[in-house]
């Protein structure tokens, strides 16, 4: 089994940062990508951006500039730096990320996914 948990969400106004964390663990053998995505009601969740295992990374546009995502592979831990925040990043975030199994002794990739954390920006 695999958990992701987050960490790090909250109100906040606008201009200001935050910084989200995801921890995944169990039984883990490689995390491959890890990113963040986000959603607000009666909308589709949508990518904020990825990062791979050798530190390629994918922005949404709205988002470039802005955030800045890591992540520190001996924790398989990502995270979020929200700078400059604005009232339309106000969503629930969520972390995902493609972790390889070994099963039967076969390596085996699954996509987890976090609960969500809630961030409003809001004066």
């Amino acid at each position: 089994q695999v958990q992701l948990v987050e960490s790090g969400g909250g109100l906040v106004q606008p201009g200001e940062s935050l910084r989200l964390s995801c921890v995944a663990s169990g039984t883990i053998f490689r995390v491959n990508v890890m990113g963040w995505y986000r959603q607000t009601p009666g909308k589709e969740r949508e990518l904020v951006a990825t990062i791979s295992s050798g530190n390629t990374t994918n922005y949404a546009d709205s988002v470039k500039g802005r955030f800045t995502i890591s992540r520190d592979n001996a924790k398989n831990t990502v995270y979020l730096r929200m700078n400059s925040l604005k009232p339309e990043d106000t969503a629930v975030y969520y972390c995902n990320a493609e972790v390889v199994h070994i099963t039967f002794g076969a390596l085996r990739p699954t996509v987890h996914w976090g609960q969500g954390t809630q961030i409003t920006v809001s004066s």
